[in-house]
């Protein structure tokens, strides 16, 4: 395993009884990136969240986590790591205190206190609740703060913002980006495509149990189909545009103004349009989330 990957899977297989969950699965997560692992549930997220810290045994394939491996030294591995499980479950008798006081003692006592209570304060979550009072989004940030608190090396987070209101997501994506730049790995899952965008550098998108891209995130939404509106000072006819490779004619208004979809390279719509009086010309990139539509809106799986 490379000195620079936090994380390295190879053909990962996992079955539930008769049915399969991962074929062959792929990654590798470089030290110190935050890596959005993208797909709809029942993808294998979450399955392969947790083969990573071998809370399940895989049924083939390899991982190295943090240079171990963890079917042979899990416990290595879950202490140098940060978990936030997709579903959370807490003593209901302590309070949150109590809880994290708890956890961290299991860590040898790791944690800086000090720490944990910003943490808290930043979260607006009351320490000395008990747990059994609390909203599904106030477990949601003990289950945030257990994972934070001792500042790992690796942070694996199953939806973090699930049940949280979006200032608060907001803030958690603050967080995590402040233990990217402590120095932290991140690896979290999500079907919030916004939120993988804002702070994702790269992104794996899972479906059906195969990885079907890894890529910058950047580059993948860059690869994608753009349009194109363009304001002419005089009526134009929009279909001679569409003898330029790779460009269609999606509607035209009053003949002065054309919007366009360009697959590809934007250099021969450029060209073409230097022979027309052009007034104005806008171009939107699309949204990862209209990427991500790609892979599953054909298919019945998404």
């Amino acid at each position: 395993m490379s000195r620079q990957h936090a994380i390295v899977i190879e053909g990962l297989i996992k079955f539930y009884g008769p049915v399969q969950a991962l074929y062959g699965v792929d990654l590798e997560v470089r030290r110190g990136e935050v890596f959005g692992f993208l797909g709809p549930n029942g993808a294998g997220k979450t399955t392969t969240i947790r083969c990573m810290l071998d809370l399940i045994h895989p049924n083939g394939g390899s991982i190295r986590v943090l240079g171990l491996n963890p079917q042979a030294d899990p416990v290595a591995v879950r202490a140098r790591t940060g978990y936030l499980p997709g579903e959370l479950h807490l003593d209901e008798t302590l309070t949150v205190e109590a809880t994290l006081r708890f956890l961290n003692d299991l860590r040898g006592g790791k944690a800086d206190w000090a720490f944990v209570r910003r943490l808290a304060e930043r979260l607006d979550l009351d320490l000395q609740q008990p747990v059994k009072n609390l909203s599904k989004g106030n477990k949601q940030k003990v289950g945030l703060i257990q994972a934070l608190m001792h500042r790992p090396e690796l942070l694996l987070l199953d939806e973090p913002t699930a049940s949280l209101d979006p200032l608060m997501q907001h803030e958690v994506l603050r967080l995590i980006t402040e233990a990217r730049d402590a120095g932290a790995t991140i690896f979290f899952s999500s079907h919030h495509i916004g939120e993988v965008e804002m702070i994702a550098e790269r992104v794996g998108i899972i479906r059906g149990g195969k990885i079907v891209e890894v890529a910058e995130t950047e580059a993948l939404t860059r690869r994608a189909l753009r349009r194109v509106r363009v304001r002419f000072e005089q009526p134009v006819d929009g279909r001679t545009l569409t003898q330029v490779p790779g460009v269609t004619l999606l509607s035209q208004d009053d003949g002065q103004t054309v919007l366009l979809q360009v697959e590809g390279a934007m250099d021969g719509l450029i060209k073409a349009l230097a022979a027309f009086p052009v007034l104005d010309f806008e171009t939107e990139r699309p949204t990862l989330e209209e990427v991500f539509l790609t892979y599953y809106g054909g298919s019945g799986e998404a």
